[in-house]
């Protein structure tokens, strides 16, 4: 097996709870267009790029726009989840996430935060866990999103360790799929059974620690 040099962390549903106002400020935007927009809706945004959420989103609700309304509606979603994140705090650090990162630092692995969203600084500034990451990879330093590979390369590079030896840590099929392409191994934080593809899952970084991740991963 690589040795374990650098885990990559997505934010929303790994790191932080900000997965609920993604799916609000959605939520409310759909009920301005006149359609709703349901949690099970809400699973095939994970992972995903603003833009391509959108577009997820119209076409659930059957619509078809153009360019410019796509950007302003994006703009307007964006603008009501900034409004809900700016108001966060570290209570909203998932169980479990701040140990790890700190766990993982004192055992001297890299730490890198590699996720789609463009708000990731406001809510890392917010919560104090802007310190604990070594690099930080977000949605203004990419060009493509998940599952194209791109934002957990960044973030490899950024780290100066090869991608066999880096470990991600995601909540989205998307996500694990990035990390596959990267070729990366991967822990899904989650449901088993969506989140299939990783090579381990567990509920929550609660529920797994840098020996076990070290032991898990002895003969992948």
């Amino acid at each position: 097996m690589s040795e374990i040099k650098a885990c990559l962390f997505d934010l929303d549903g790994v790191i932080v709870d900000t997965a609920k106002y993604h799916f609000i400020a959605w939520r409310e935007l759909a009920e301005t267009l006149g359609f709703e927009f349901t949690e099970q809706d809400n699973e095939r945004l994970k992972g995903v790029s603003r833009a391509a959420s959108l577009d997820i989103l119209l076409e659930i609700g059957g619509l078809s726009l153009d360019e410019a309304e796509k950007a302003r509606l994006a703009e307007q979603k964006n603008n009501r989840y900034v409004e809900y994140i700016a108001k966060m705090d570290s209570s909203e650090i998932l169980p479990g996430a701040l140990d790890f990162l700190k766990k993982c630092r004192e055992s001297g692995i890299k730490v890198a935060l590699g996720s789609a969203s463009k708000n990731a600084m406001t809510i890392l500034n917010n919560t104090g866990l802007t310190p604990y990451f070594d690099a930080i990879i977000d949605g203004t330093h990419t060009s493509a999103a998940k599952p194209d590979p791109e934002v957990f390369l960044l973030g490899a590079q950024a780290l100066a360790v090869s991608p066999e030896h880096c470990v991600v840590f995601e909540d989205a099929e998307a996500g694990i799929l990035a990390a596959t392409r990267a070729g990366m191994r991967s822990v899904g934080i989650g449901s088993p059974a969506t989140l299939g593809a990783a090579n381990i899952v567990v509920p929550s970084l609660q529920q797994i620690s840098v020996t076990e991740l070290r032991e898990s991963f002895a003969t992948v």
